[in-house]
């Protein structure tokens, strides 16, 4: 999904109506509350993240937390070894660079992702097109960002012409290997690596035994059981254009939220508004009035991607993906100064029932 920066997507509840639950917390704690909040927190992929654990008081110990923490950003700086066109010396960086149309040898958790995005594009008709890159860089989003410049009809037709999810072939069989068709060719799944590097996470959470937490990088965010009142984690849909607005609340458990809007990283020039989304149909920023879409999964990994594929084909076409998709989906669109809603079938189950159980 996009750039973004902790809290700025989507809020984890810990503002005035998080102090409230932390009060009640400390209250009963002589009144028989039996279990204990771990939290271990830090900066990856050029955002934050957030680790919260709940356990039986009195099971945690200095060298259980260390260990969890040791491990976590293990976890993590691989993923972003392998993944981030941040890191000269990435996995990624280094086919981006790679001259030739041969074999590119990865990890196969690398090939994972890159298949999954495969998956999405070709579900989405190339609405999310992880070879976007190019176009991200030229319109100034990327690692070679640059102060706001309106590129060329011509610079963007040149760009486009290595621009097609079709030309990455992904192989599983040893040596795991990708290769593009034409050298030029740019990857960049941060629409998708924050999502992969929360599932992990949450993979080796569970590897341990753990079944209540809450894994969130930069707005993704996996959750499982309960928190530490016995209650869902509650995650906040932020309101767009508003920092400190929360819109919607979500109860949830045994599900990932993702969420891709055009309100958090853009830039304006001569009163026209560009979002670091870009269209790769068009080589251009989305200009549609869907300013967030929210996406429920069993997987971070896929919610992080379709929300961005959904935010691409806009209100319309968005929602009917979704609907013919089955997927849980929520929207805000922007109207007549406000904001309206739509949601699909999915989500409004989901929603009703965990809002009935919290």
């Amino acid at each position: 999904m996009k750039p973004s920066l902790l809290w700025n997507r989507i809020c984890l509840l810990f503002t005035a109506g998080v102090l409230v639950s932390v009060l009640i917390f400390l209250g009963c704690r002589d009144e028989g509350v039996t279990h204990e909040l771990l939290t271990i927190q830090g900066k990856t992929m050029g955002t934050s993240f957030v680790v919260k654990v709940v356990q039986s008081a009195g099971k945690q110990n200095v060298t259980i937390t260390e260990t969890l923490e040791t491990e976590i950003n293990s976890l993590l700086r691989e993923v972003n070894r392998q993944m981030s066109t941040y890191q000269k010396d990435s996995e990624i960086s280094q086919f981006n660079q790679y001259g030739k149309t041969d074999w590119f040898p990865v990890s196969p958790a690398f090939a994972t992702v890159l298949e999954s995005a495969v998956q999405i594009a070709d579900i989405s008709d190339g609405a999310f097109d992880f070879t976007v890159g190019n176009l991200v860089n030229l319109w100034g989003f990327g690692p070679d960002a640059r102060p706001e410049k309106i590129p060329t009809d011509a610079q963007i037709a040149e760009r486009k012409a290595v621009v097609g999810y079709e030309q990455v072939s992904v192989r599983h069989e040893a040596p795991v290997a990708v290769r593009k068709v034409r050298p030029a060719i740019h990857c960049d799944l941060s629409a998708i690596a924050k999502g992969f590097g929360v599932d992990k996470v949450a993979e080796y959470l569970e590897s341990l035994g753990l079944v209540n937490y809450l894994v969130e990088i930069g707005g993704e965010v996996r959750a499982l059981g309960q928190n530490q009142l016995g209650s869902a984690w509650r995650i906040g849909v932020e309101t767009p254009d508003s920092p400190n607005g929360i819109h919607k609340v979500v109860a949830l458990s045994g599900y990932a939220l993702a969420t891709s809007g055009d309100y958090f990283n853009y830039f304006e020039k001569d009163g026209q508004r560009y979002s670091h989304t870009i269209d790769p149909r068009t080589g251009r920023p989305i200009t549609h009035k869907l300013a967030s879409v929210t996406v429920l999964h069993s997987s971070c990994m896929m919610a992080d991607g379709l929300a961005t594929a959904i935010n691409v084909l806009g209100p319309d076409k968005g929602l009917e993906f979704a609907r013919g998709k089955g997927l849980a989906v929520f929207m805000l669109i922007r109207s007549n100064g406000g904001f309206s809603e739509k949601m699909t079938p999915e989500f409004a189950t989901l929603f009703s029932h965990e809002k009935k159980k919290s």
